[in-house]
Order: structure tokens, then sequence, then C-alpha cells
């Protein structure tokens, strides 16, 4: 009886307001705690009076909402799929190219096998995914970055923001890498845990830059998960900087495994729990892998040991 008594108060808690007990009816329209999602209030008044009472309450709840979240398995990595094979992107970031004219992700076996094509047919080069011409110069590869910028496209703009970090100019990569991350680009999210951390271009602010860290890790960003697990770990939390291990590792991140190999001579990892992450770290990294690109990777090998194919 206790238990449906909880259930049918924490039901009556969800219908009527938290601080006046007003029920929802006619104009009457309540709204939830945004950050607990527990309680519901009838107006801004009632929700600053009942604070007070219900701060622990929403602040814990608030934390296990937000690590249900961040130890979510991602369905993939944040560079997701390559736009014309339709196969996961490499983490090895050379193994790819990203176009300025469309600010897409090109994977080296399709842009290996475009400038083939083009090779045997005497074409002028262009992009593999929207066609618009190779830029000749770097002046014009600019204007077509900042063209997407104008356009708010959050890849370019991350672009941009490695640009001008490259150049000192902290303020302004600061600023392309915030812009970015708002609009959902969570390599721009790892960009600015980097900028927080050292403090370029913005105070230094470390529970901003293990926000920006959550954030990225939560889009699929094994790199930030791996840091996310070595800051845990230096703060004595081992067990969540080996879940974050074991996330990052199963989408296909080395150094997680090397982690992960570290704390099972520790006694933190069980055999079982290693050998079940290594299976599935390996399907992650072949499924990267086609032999269209094993073709790109091939020909690139025997061109950099001077052996022409």
């Amino acid at each position: 009886m206790s238990a449906d008594k909880s259930g049918a108060g924490e039901s009556m808690m969800m219908c009527c307001c938290a601080s006046c007990g007003v029920a929802e009816a006619g104009d009457v329209k309540l709204k939830n705690c945004t950050a607990c999602y527990l309680v519901k209030y009838c107006s801004i008044k009632c929700q600053k009076d009942h604070r007070p009472k219900h701060k622990r309450a929403c602040k814990k709840r608030a934390a296990e909402l937000r690590d249900e979240l961040l130890f979510k398995q991602p369905e993939s990595t944040h560079l997701g799929d390559c736009p014309i094979c339709c196969i996961p992107l490499p983490l090895d970031l050379k193994k790819s190219s990203m176009y300025f004219c469309c600010s897409k992700v090109i994977c080296r076996g399709c842009s290996h096998a475009n400038q083939m094509r083009e090779f045997e047919e005497r074409l002028g080069g262009k992009c593999p995914f929207c066609r618009e011409p190779t830029p000749a110069t770097s002046e014009d590869s600019n204007k077509q970055r900042m063209k997407r910028i104008e356009m708010n496209d959050p890849v370019a703009m991350t672009q941009e923001g490695g640009i001008q970090y490259g150049k000192g100019n902290y303020c302004s990569a600061f600023d392309y890498f915030t812009k970015a991350a708002k609009l959902g680009e969570m390599e721009a999210h790892s960009k600015l845990s980097f900028l927080y951390n050292l403090g370029h271009g913005v105070e230094k602010d470390w529970e901003k830059q293990i926000y920006h860290l959550e954030e990225a890790s939560i889009g699929g960003h094994p790199v930030a998960r791996y840091i996310l697990g070595y800051d845990e770990g230096h703060n004595g939390n081992k067990e969540r900087a080996v879940k974050h291990w074991i996330i990052a590792a199963t989408q296909g991140h080395d150094l997680s495994i090397k982690a992960l190999m570290d704390e099972f001579r520790s006694g933190m990892v069980s055999k079982e729990n290693l050998a079940a992450t290594l299976r599935v770290h390996q399907v992650a990294v072949d499924a990267t892998k086609s032999p269209q690109r094993e073709a790109a990777e091939e020909y690139y090998r025997n061109r950099n040991v001077g052996v022409h194919t």
C-alpha cells in the first residue's frame, strides 16, 4: 500500500502545481521544472517560491538525468558516414578530406576514386559530392569557406576557428567555435573545451571545459570522451573513467583500449569486460573499411615509397 500511495502522490505532484497545489484545468497550464522534470508549476512566482524546498531533489535528479544521457552509447561517432559510400568515416582524419564548397567530409576511398576517374577521362577537378569545380588557389578556398559561413554552416565555422587559432587569433577562434557549437557541431564543443583549459581567447574555466567535453561526448566524439575519462581517473573516479573509455573504445578509439588495458592490469577492469570491449572495438574499426578505401591506402603507400601504380 505504501508504494501505491507513493505513486499516487507523485502522480498528484505531476498534475498539480508543486507550490500552490492548483490543478491543471481550463486556463491553468502547468510547466515542468526543466532541470529535473519531477514537478510542475503554474507560474514563475510559484517556481521561485518552491525553489528552497525543491532545490536538493532537483539537483540530484538533474545529475542523474545528465549521467543517463552522458553514458548512453552513441549511435555513431561525431564524424558520421561518408556521404558518398555511406560507410562510417575513420577516426584517423588523415584518411578523409573536407571540401570547402559544401563542407562535406569525404573518405579517401571516394576522393581517390573520383580523382582517378577524372584523370582517366581527362576531366577537370570537381568535388566528389556537390560537383563544384576544385578551387585553383587558396584564395578561392577561403572564398568558398566564408560563403558557407555566411550560410551558418557550423562545419565551415569550425574550420575557420581552427585557422584563426593557428594564426594566434584566439578570441576570433573562440567566437567561431562558440557559434558552431550552438549549431550542434561536436568538434566545436571539443575545441572550446581546449580553449577553456588553456585560457586562450577566454578565461580558464574548468566547469565549462568539462561541460563542452560532455556535450561533445554525448554527440559521439570519442577523443573528447577519452579526455573525460582521463579527468575522472585523475580525480579518483575510476569507475566513471572506465565507463567513458569503454564507450570510446567501442567507437574504435585506440587510446581508450590502451587505457582499459592499464586498468585491467590494476584490477579495475575484468578480463571478460576487456575481451568484450576488444571485440566491439574491432567491429567498429572493420566497419570503416572497404575495398575502395583499401585500394586508396595501397595507392598512397606505394606513392610515398616512390612506387607508382
